[in-house]
């Protein structure tokens, strides 16, 4: 399974990119709002290669739970520039609801940031879900995360509101903003002129998702 824009592709993970998985896991911002955290908010030890594997093999599992039941929960694209091939992040579906509600999440390497990679794939990432059948996709993101903020709203994501002391990390409770979008109204469901729009209001300073 692979998707594209024409400057940004998805494809599925292989084990060849643990190392790069690995280092992106070390980085201060995508450990804050991505990585696994206990029920106080205290990240678990950053990836190795070997347990960037383990992850990368899971991922792999779940493509194939996806190909016996249609259901995507679970699985995972890296994100590449498409003219470069240089991986960049990663983005996936965290959770496929009984009633057909999905939500994703999403991540740029340190390195990559400020270039749209995450705007495309949230866009190329939600056209896909719509397309197998979601009814609804949504993102969470911790309120003061401006940037992923920015992200959600150049995909198209409405703003629906804040939960308050919903997360917690290092033993403080934050707040955490909810965006969704709808199939039937979202500017982005059919390519290409909305997303090159998207990408090309991007302010300086976009530093992407994590």
């Amino acid at each position: 399974m692979t998707l594209s824009d024409g400057l940004v592709t998805l494809r599925p993970w292989s084990r060849d990119d643990a190392r790069f998985m690995a280092e992106a896991n070390a980085d201060p911002a995508i450990r804050r709002y991505n990585g696994s955290h206990d029920r106080l908010g205290h990240p678990t030890p950053p990836l190795s290669t070997t347990d960037a594997e383990a992850v990368i093999d899971q991922f792999a599992l779940n493509w194939r739970a996806f190909a016996a039941t249609g259901t995507p929960s679970g699985a995972a694209f890296a994100i590449l520039g498409t003219r470069s091939g240089e991986l960049v992040g990663c983005c996936g579906v965290d959770d496929w609801s009984k009633e057909d509600v999905a939500q994703f999440g999403y991540w740029i390497a340190p390195d990559a940031r400020g270039r749209g990679y995450a705007t495309r794939a949230a866009i190329l990432l939600t056209r896909w879900l719509f397309d197998v059948g979601a009814a609804r996709v949504f993102l969470t993101i911790v309120a003061g995360n401006e940037d992923s903020v920015a992200v959600a709203r150049r995909a198209g994501f409405v703003y629906e509101g804040t939960m308050r002391a919903h997360g917690v990390w290092q033993g403080k409770r934050c707040d955490v903003m909810w965006f969704a979008a709808l199939p039937l109204e979202w500017a982005m469901r059919r390519p290409d002129e909305e997303t090159q729009r998207a990408t090309r209001r991007r302010p300086a300073g976009d530093r992407g998702t994590f």
